[in-house]
């Protein structure tokens, strides 16, 4: 017999005053709650309930037990009810994974913000390209950017989205000449993105075809930040995110290349690994990274 149903039955009955009671309370029949009760007094090998026809009353063992059951089932009460304002409230500690430029340029300046609405929350930020192990390496959450998200042991939400941009520094296009066609693409120095899961291979779309280019990097690097850094000295082409590289097309420190092609899109992603008794912390930090890039000028 589980014992937390034991005592629950016998507090029920001596609360009740009545085994009837006790039973309409639980939603079982009057034999089942009495013979729960006997059982645990054969258990217990002592009687814990004095009955007559007209009334139970606690024999002094019963009094002791009562009492110490009561404490049991009130702290198993306030157990739960912690566990369940946690899935409210927004406190303790939330460890975060996000890739480095993104992080950087995008994350940082809505911390100070996010934690001043929660005061009671602390964050732990890993700022990394690599993809963690959300489970194994103790994390929360994760911000992902990939064209789609393919984990299927994870739940998650798409914040944003971002075009892929080809492009590349005035100064490199003045020197080797500006792209005409797809295919000479593949004739230019590049910076690779060594993260890139097909490798050298990027592929193409315009409106009415699809294509792929064999690039010849001449530098490659796993950051983001540091390929933009190598294209603004002329080194090459790049192809990186919009909200990476938005404010150089803006101020023309980089120029876009045939942008009627397009690579894919990347999606930015929060990455968590349940949604089932989703924590306060987690939920509060993902509705306020979508509102917050909802109406960022790179989220397509």
């Amino acid at each position: 017999m589980d014992r937390f149903r034991e005592m629950e039955t016998f507090l029920a009955v001596v609360e009740a005053g009545s085994f009837v009671a006790a039973a309409e309370k639980l939603r079982i029949s009057k034999s089942v709650a009495s013979r729960i009760v006997q059982d645990l007094e054969l258990r217990l090998g002592g009687r814990l309930l004095n009955r007559t026809t007209r009334r139970l009353s606690l024999t002094d063992i019963g009094q002791a037990y009562y009492q110490r059951c009561k404490h049991i089932l009130e702290e198993v009460s306030v157990a739960e009810g912690a566990v369940g304002k946690d899935r409210e409230t927004v406190v303790g500690v939330l460890k975060v994974s996000a890739p480095l430029t993104f992080g950087t340029l995008h994350l940082a300046q809505h911390w100070g913000e996010f934690l001043k609405r929660h005061p009671l929350l602390e964050l732990d930020i890993t700022l990394l390209d690599r993809r963690v192990d959300l489970v194994g390496e103790g994390y929360d959450l994760a911000i992902r950017i990939a064209p789609q998200q393919d984990d299927s042991s994870l739940v998650s939400r798409k914040l944003a989205s971002s075009r892929m941009v080809m492009c590349a520094a005035p100064e490199y296009l003045e020197k080797f000449g500006t792209p005409q066609t797809l295919d000479e693409i593949s004739q230019h120095d590049f910076i690779g993105y060594s993260y890139m899961p097909t490798g050298d291979l990027w592929k193409f779309k315009s409106r009415t075809a699809a294509d792929g280019i064999k690039t010849r990097p001449r530098l490659r690097v796993n950051n983001g930040d540091t390929c933009r850094a190598a294209a603004l000295q002329g080194l090459g082409i790049i192809v990186q995110p919009s909200f990476i590289v938005e404010a150089d097309l803006v101020a023309g420190k980089l120029i876009e290349i045939l942008p009627e092609w397009h690579a894919e899109e990347r999606g930015i992603y929060a990455v968590y690994p349940t949604r089932q008794h989703l924590s306060g912390k987690v939920r509060a930090l993902v509705d306020y990274l979508a509102d917050k890039f909802k109406d960022a000028s790179w989220n397509n």
